[in-house]
């Protein structure tokens, strides 16, 4: 396999926003490790990428287990010789009223979403090292975390999923300050209500609880919208590329808000 000029991992990218960031990020140039835990849907996305004429590699991973993140982040730089962005996009939402938060659900969501991201942050800084900034202030690699908008602002019923959001964004801040000297830059991209799987799921029970269809479901979330529409994967996708980019080289430490206009800061 040729060695491409850019490679970036996106966890999760099987399906919803990390499919679109993959797709994306490919139509940037970049040779696309695709990690999920469902090898199908990995798969899936980089037949899309093929299909482009772009380069990908399915690996499946559990990315709450630190060796198996490790070990898929190796292989993808195995087979494409370099690492230039880690996009720690993988990440479970589920709705939590704290009277229902048990034990389990909470270690399960926090090993998901903050552990993944610490150990796609030390699989990254594991390569990234091999590279010596030329000068202070060049950016050898990228680091970018899934954070949200229930990271800015806390949401109802979201106790634990918008716990681990928060930490995301401490952990992206502190990582910055500690990896800036390598010449590794970590940011991170805060979505709202995005045109997923998953969001259709929870507008199509609002929907049949009022005997009306999914796209009435949908609009109820819009309302809360500035821009009056909820967020499409590729929207998403458009910062991520941004963060991935020349663009934000002199950019580290932050955590951008793309939700329509539901937190102002």
């Amino acid at each position: 396999m040729n060695t491409p000029s850019k490679v970036a991992v996106v966890t999760g990218a099987g399906q919803g926003i990390g499919r679109a960031i993959a797709l994306r990020l490919a139509r940037d140039g970049f040779a696309i490790g695709s990690l999920d835990f469902n090898p199908d849907t990995a798969q899936q996305t980089v037949d899309l990428i093929a299909a482009a004429d772009g380069a990908g590699l399915a690996v499946q991973v559990d990315v709450a287990e630190r060796e198996q993140v490790l070990a898929a982040v190796d292989k993808v730089v195995e087979a494409f010789g370099r690492l230039d962005v880690l996009v720690n996009n993988a990440g479970i939402a589920p709705t939590t009223p704290l009277e229902d938060i048990t034990p389990e659900l909470y270690r399960k969501v926090f090993d998901v979403n903050v552990g993944s991201t610490y150990w796609g942050i030390q699989a990254a800084i594991r390569h990234f090292k091999a590279r010596t900034p030329a000068h202070p202030g060049q950016v050898v690699g990228k680091i970018i975390n899934a954070s949200s908008q229930a990271g800015q602002v806390g949401n109802p019923d979201l106790a634990v999923y918008g716990a681990t959001k928060f930490a995301i964004r401490g952990i992206t801040q502190t990582a910055a300050r500690d990896l800036a000297a390598l010449g590794i830059t970590v940011n991170a991209y805060c979505p709202g209500i995005v045109r997923t799987p998953m969001m259709e799921g929870i507008a199509k029970k609002v929907a049949d609880a009022n005997g009306e269809s999914l796209e009435w479901g949908l609009q109820q979330w819009a309302k809360t919208v500035t821009l009056g529409r909820i967020s499409e994967p590729e929207d998403v996708a458009g910062c991520v590329s941004y963060l991935a980019g020349p663009d934000s080289d002199y950019m580290t430490g932050q955590a951008l808000i793309i939700d329509g206009g539901m937190v102002f800061n």
